[in-house]
């Protein structure tokens, strides 16, 4: 867990919508930071509670001797971008007021203040050989989304469904290839949990061979999943598709039963 303690301070915090804070890191360990090439890059950040006597960077000993009610929280976030001329990490945070221990932080942060994480991991990447690339997904997933359009050369095309609350949550999404981007708002949709699969199903789709990204809340992605592998014929062993977190569940309650989850799913198709 510790092996290799990585941390970074916060140079600066950039809003980018009223829930979407981008948080930029720098200093720190991040002259040793070595990025694995995935557009759905993250680290597993860890999060002190408010008032925690352990300051970073920490170690288990650190953190036993605290006790456990000041034991660092792990969240994973996506690396929205990662600079190597400036060393400098990028993380995007939805926010929901003190909601939380990973948004509420990145509310407060400020220059100087410090992040402990491990990474990073993920694994996916736009298939340079595929004839466009599908990606969808909510606030959660916006971070890889992002990553994912910008690394695209111009000669290649995306399809991009996006669910936000409103018009003011969507961002810039910069990209140089021939990118359609879908957003969708919860505010005006009769069934916001639905609202995913239904844009996705009806969506008239590109000629060619497609790669898959989808990536938000757990149940509007296993909507989504069931329609790619019954309607759409995609072969599931090479698509993305993976939960980030679960209407009604506090991020411990989801971790508890996500691996769970994640068994029932296999089971739909």
């Amino acid at each position: 867990m510790y092996s290799s303690i990585q941390y970074a301070e916060v140079q600066s915090v950039e809003p980018l919508s009223p829930t979407l804070l981008r948080v930029h890191l720098t200093g720190g360990t991040l002259h040793a930071f070595e990025p694995n090439g995935a557009t759905d890059a993250y680290i597993n950040a860890r999060f002190l509670p408010a008032g925690s006597p352990v300051t970073v960077p920490f170690t288990p000993e650190d953190v036993e001797q605290a006790g456990p009610e000041h034991r660092p929280r792990p969240r994973r976030f996506t690396i929205r971008r990662w600079d190597p001329g400036t060393q400098t990490l990028s993380i995007d945070f939805v926010v929901h007021g003190d909601v939380g221990y990973a948004g509420a932080w990145a509310q407060r942060a400020k220059p100087g203040d410090r992040l402990q994480f491990d990474g990073p991991g993920g694994s996916y990447r736009p298939s340079p050989t595929a004839d466009w690339h599908l990606l969808a997904g909510d606030e959660s997933a916006l971070g890889a989304i992002g990553a994912s359009l910008e690394a695209l050369q111009p000669e290649a095309r995306a399809l991009a469904f996006v669910v936000v609350d409103g018009e003011a949550n969507e961002i810039e999404l910069p990209s140089d290839a021939d990118v359609d981007v879908r957003w969708l708002h919860r505010a005006t949709a009769d069934d916001p949990e639905s609202l995913l699969v239904d844009a996705i199903a009806g969506a008239a789709f590109p000629a060619g061979r497609f790669d898959v990204f989808v990536h938000g809340e757990a149940a509007e992605v296993r909507a989504v999943r069931r329609h790619l592998a019954s309607e759409r014929g995609v072969d599931l062993s090479t698509a993305s598709i993976s939960p980030y977190w679960r209407r009604t569940f506090t991020d411990e309650d989801w971790r508890r039963v996500k691996r769970q989850w994640m068994a029932e799913q296999l089971l739909d198709a």
